[in-house]
């Protein structure tokens, strides 16, 4: 178990992952030189490591090495206490503003009267606004079978009609008696919606 975690380390160092706790700063830098990178991301060049510690103590810093794969490593002058505050802060936004993929599904007959079908297109007007996908199935019945154009054509109607919001990710096609088809909301979607809602300054 302690090997797969040093390898998950290791990769992630690799990736170029976000320092980590297990980042060596300061004393720890047990090297003989290191490229130095200034606080405000100036070359300062190859130092020898006790030069390095130094300059951090002189400017109230950390020496912290931001690439230990390099030849010498690469180590960079900062308040390590305030990166790591920052990271964690990016990261906890990023997780945030990640949104996992959901799926809704709204149904509609063939046949269905105006009044339901806008009621039903601002069902998926929502979900697509939301963020999310919407699987878009009609349903046949009985003889409605035989005419599956009659589907296809609402399920082009409504994927026009929705056009600003989302496109077709999977075109219409027959599943037994069903008819589906899948939307997908424009990645800039929700900013259009939050756009449109905002009063506009005369």
């Amino acid at each position: 178990m302690g090997t797969r975690v040093e390898q998950a380390r290791r990769r992630n160092s690799d990736q170029g992952g976000h320092i980590s706790s297990e980042t060596r700063i300061n004393e720890r830098i047990r090297v003989p030189e290191v490229r130095l990178v200034g606080p405000n991301g100036e070359q300062v060049g190859i130092v020898r490591i006790e030069d390095a510690l130094r300059l951090a103590q002189e400017a109230d810093l950390d020496l912290v090495e931001v690439a230990p794969q390099a030849r010498p490593p690469v180590a960079k002058l900062m308040d390590f206490g305030k990166f790591k505050y920052e990271s964690a802060q990016k990261a906890r936004e990023s997780r945030r503003n990640q949104q996992l993929t959901v799926i809704k599904e709204q149904k509609l007959r063939p046949k269905i009267d105006q009044h339901d079908y806008e009621t039903k297109k601002g069902h998926v007007s929502r979900f697509l606004s939301a963020g999310n996908k919407v699987k878009v199935t009609i349903m046949f019945r009985g003889r409605e079978q035989s005419r599956p154009e009659l589907g296809r054509r609402l399920l082009e109607k409504l994927a026009d009609d929705v056009a600003e919001l989302g496109y077709v990710e999977s075109l219409p096609k027959q599943d037994g008696r069903n008819m589906i088809m899948v939307l997908a909301p424009h990645k800039n979607a929700k900013a259009k919606q939050k756009a449109a809602k905002e009063p506009v300054e005369s």
